[in-house]
């Protein structure tokens, strides 16, 4: 990575360990919550839990500062973001499919109750 421009490595380093490899587990863990019928705040303070672990691996696969409070401010947005698309996401299936007499999908992540 020597020839590689500072900033453009740091892109890539960002869109591997945050977005593809978090993202992912922000969305699988955003989902399984879901899937258990558990509340929100648990999801939420899980993917926290996923954004440490981003930086984590920011810090031992790319020598990027550990105790960074901007880069894991910036992790944890994008992994709360995407963990809670996961979570809406299905329990908008959840809503929609075990209960289709009293609701109805409205989009990808929301829905609403039927008119009676």
């Amino acid at each position: 990575m020597d020839d590689v421009p500072h900033d453009l490595a740091s892109l890539g380093v960002f869109l591997l360990v945050t977005v593809f490899l978090g993202g992912g587990a922000a969305w699988m863990t955003g989902s399984g919550i879901a899937r258990g019928w558990r509340p929100f705040w648990q999801c939420a303070l899980a993917l926290l839990l996923v954004a440490a672990v981003a930086r984590f691996l920011h810090y031992a696969l790319f020598e990027q500062p550990l105790l960074s409070g901007a880069g894991f401010a910036l992790d944890a947005i994008v992994i709360v973001l995407i963990g809670a698309a996961g979570y809406r996401a299905t329990r908008a299936r959840q809503m929609t499919t075990q209960y289709r007499w009293l609701y109805e999908r409205t989009g990808p992540l929301t829905w609403r109750a039927r008119d009676a």
